[in-house]
Parts: C-alpha cells; structure tokens; sequence
C-alpha cells in the first residue's frame, strides 16, 4: 500500500492564504487551540486575527477524489464544538473550509442539515472554499 498523499491540504491553505492578506488579517499555521473530546491535542490549520478584533479559527478539509475527508467532518465539527466550550467567548468565529471536487456529501454539509442530527455553535460556519476566498479577501469573516 502506498503513503497517503497529504499534501493536497497544503495547495489548500497555499490557495487561502493571500486571501487572507488581502483582507487584512495576520495567519500563523498549525496552533495547538486545546484538546479535542478524545483528549489528544488539537492544532487548528488556520489562527488569523484583525488588529483589536477576537481571534478566528480556521480548519480546511480537502476532498480531492472519494475518500474519507468527508467522514471526518462530524468529528471535527464536534471537536471545535470542544474548543469553544474550553475557551467562551475567546474567538469571534470558526469556519470549516470545505474544499476540492471530490465531495459527495458537501452539499449537505453546506445546506445545514447536519444540525438535525449535531448540535453545534452558531459560531462554527461551514463553507465552501469560493465562499471562503471571497469573505477573507473582502475582510468579511
């Protein structure tokens, strides 16, 4: 069995990136945030932060081709769920960027339903990664 590649996650936070800049927010990679609901520690991809406004937390998933990115992001919306509750009222938002063409449940996951069956903060937001460049370039999350 070949090694998973991994670096299809990197070309996503590549692509975010100078979105980010453009609207004005400061990025460090790779933030230990606190522990996820199974107690091992959770690194967020994404920390950005506006001069004198609440820090944002941003985790990407990318779906290049069938596999298992998508069976992922109910443990991962609940483990953000986790980290709020650790940290009230510590930061302004989360966003679950979602993105590649390789989802099949990625329209679900947007239209909201999931909360039928997860509850979750209303500050956790998941989006789709045009929607994502568009807010950060615009200084809009």
């Amino acid at each position: 069995m070949s090694p998973r590649d991994t670096r299809t996650g990197l070309v996503l936070e590549k692509m975010i990136l100078p979105a980010l800049e453009m609207g004005g927010y400061s990025v460090k990679k790779q933030v230990d945030v606190g522990l996820r609901p199974n107690g091992k520690r959770h690194r967020i991809d994404l920390f950005i932060q506006k001069e004198k406004s609440k820090p944002i937390l941003i985790s990407l998933k990318w779906q290049q081709s069938s596999g298992t990115a998508e069976q992922k992001v109910p443990f991962e919306i609940i483990s953000l769920n986790e980290i709020l509750d650790q940290n009230k009222n510590k930061y302004k938002a989360v966003y679950l960027v979602l993105g590649g063409k390789g989802w099949t449940l990625k329209e679900y996951y947007l239209s909201g339903k999931l909360k039928k069956y997860l509850k979750y903060s209303l500050k956790i937001k998941i989006v789709d990664l045009e929607t994502f460049i568009s807010k950060a370039n615009h200084g809009e999350l």
